[in-house]
């Protein structure tokens, strides 16, 4: 457990990191711990990241592979912030998720489960989330 809540430590800290690299893997390391509200809230301010969307990509994609609904409520919040440019990235890294090797879990099912939120910023990124997924083929 020690261990476990010092990758979260560095996790979150290289997520204020001035690296795009670092902020990058710190998306994909605090992914896993997206039902804690410090990361939770670390992950939202690197899918919306001003620097470089290199790291919203990422970031995106971790959340997508991890694949729990709290991972999804992330990039579903991100979503109804985000301007046009970062929701592609957001949808990108999204895809490669989906396309890439190894399963992801029903991104679809689990937005259909964010329909009941009882926010409504994550109702509308689902909605938006659930369009992105419609044809995409799992390989």
């Amino acid at each position: 457990m020690a261990k476990t809540m010092n990758g979260l430590q560095t996790a979150l800290a290289e997520a204020s990191s001035p690296s795009w690299w670092q902020r990058g893997r710190a998306g994909r390391d605090l992914a896993s711990f997206a039902e804690v509200p410090e990361a939770a809230e670390a992950l939202v301010g690197l899918l919306l990241d001003t620097a470089d969307t290199s790291v919203t990509r990422k970031t995106a994609e971790a959340l997508a592979r991890v694949g729990t609904v709290a991972a999804v409520r992330l990039i579903a919040l991100a979503v109804a912030e985000a301007d046009d440019n970062h929701a592609d990235w957001m949808q990108t890294g999204l895809h490669d998720a989906l396309a890439g090797p190894g399963g992801v879990p029903d991104i679809s099912a689990i937005c259909g489960q964010l329909a009941g939120d009882p926010e409504a910023a994550v109702r509308q990124g689902a909605v938006g989330i659930l369009a992105w997924t419609e044809g995409c083929e799992v390989m």
